[in-house]
């Protein structure tokens, strides 16, 4: 088994929580719409839970993109071509990574993941499944640059991000995020990087708002397991039983919405500040931006991206995109 322990690039107080999920919160909390941003569901009960949700049978996203993965393995391996350095931006499916791994005949497998202890685990379980392969977990917030493993920088790269977990973020973070992992697989330093990404598609409301909200409130877990963090790490007081989970479909911007409803006025604490909520205000947690074929090439370019292969599954729900980093310019 050829792995490393991994390195942990998050920044801890004394009290090793991390710096960046205590600021987010506070800001989060103090906007007249109070918000967190999605990434800080994935503690290791998130992750678990998340987890829980791609085998729900009103979760189509999962199963659509495996589909895809298990057919289109002869495609991707003559595109990408072998000895790439497979970067994840996520810990790794138990399903999906070994499904790309197999088909491309990668030189190393990188997973970047803020979620350390769930990051080591799917990392010695995708070691053990390709025990010739180097694997570098990195634990670090990869919305951010991300400085990789020396022994990784010479290898050209793939970056994978499955899961259409590009759809969380708003147009403008999303944007930021594909530059940001453009400059992390070194698109300026040799060689074109490639990207493969998961991105959802516009479908029905109902077959949205199902799978966001499952009959048997696995998502729900989900959405409460944040306020149960929050009061874990950041010694809260927030009342989860006062705090209801909603999905909702915003046509207008193309996305489903989860939030946290408040049931009753409460007031609770969170890092020694004080917050309030009336009855009906909301925490929104998450949006699951969906796609079009020019929505998604649209964004991909804004990043520094060239869509170069599109692949839908059967029932044409979601696709897998092929995209080549390109050079920045700023006029035609």
């Amino acid at each position: 088994m050829k792995r490393d322990s991994g390195i942990a690039l998050v920044d801890r107080d004394e009290d090793g929580v991390d710096r960046a999920f205590r600021a987010d919160v506070l800001k989060g909390l103090r906007q007249r719409q109070k918000a967190i941003p999605a990434r800080w569901f994935y503690d290791e009960e998130g992750s678990r839970l998340f987890e829980a949700i791609t085998q729900l049978e009103e979760y189509y996203p999962t199963r659509a993109e495996t589909e895809i993965l298990e057919a289109r393995g002869k495609e991707f391996a003559e595109l990408i071509g072998p000895g790439r350095a497979v970067v994840e931006f996520g810990s790794g499916s138990s399903v999906k990574t070994p499904l790309l791994l197999r088909a491309i005949d990668p030189a190393a497998y990188v997973p970047l993941d803020i979620s350390g202890d769930f990051l080591r685990e799917s990392a010695a379980g995708l070691a053990e499944k390709f025990p010739g392969l180097p694997v570098h977990p990195v634990e670090a917030d990869f919305m951010r640059r991300v400085t990789l493993p020396e022994e990784v920088e010479p290898l050209k790269k793939l970056g994978f991000f499955p899961g259409s977990t590009i759809g969380n973020m708003v147009p403008r973070t999303a944007v930021d995020l594909l530059r940001s992992m453009r400059a992390t697989l070194g698109a300026d330093e040799g060689e074109s990087p490639l990207l493969l990404i998961g991105m959802d598609l516009v479908k029905d409301r109902a077959v949205l708002e199902a799978a966001y909200d499952d009959a048997e409130g696995v998502t729900a877990a989900f959405n409460h397991n944040l306020v149960t963090r929050i009061n874990r790490e950041l010694d809260g007081t927030m009342p989860e039983g006062a705090l209801e989970h909603s999905a909702m479909w915003n046509d207008a911007l193309a996305r489903i919405e989860m939030h946290l409803v408040a049931t009753r006025d409460i007031v609770f604490e969170v890092s020694g500040e004080r917050f309030a909520m009336r009855k009906g205000e909301t925490i929104h947690t998450e949006n699951s931006h969906k796609f079009t074929r020019r929505s998604a090439n649209l964004l991909l370019l804004a990043g520094g991206w060239t869509p170069e292969k599109r692949w839908l599954d059967p029932d044409e729900r979601f696709s897998v995109i092929l995209a080549r980093a390109t050079e920045q310019r700023e006029a035609p």
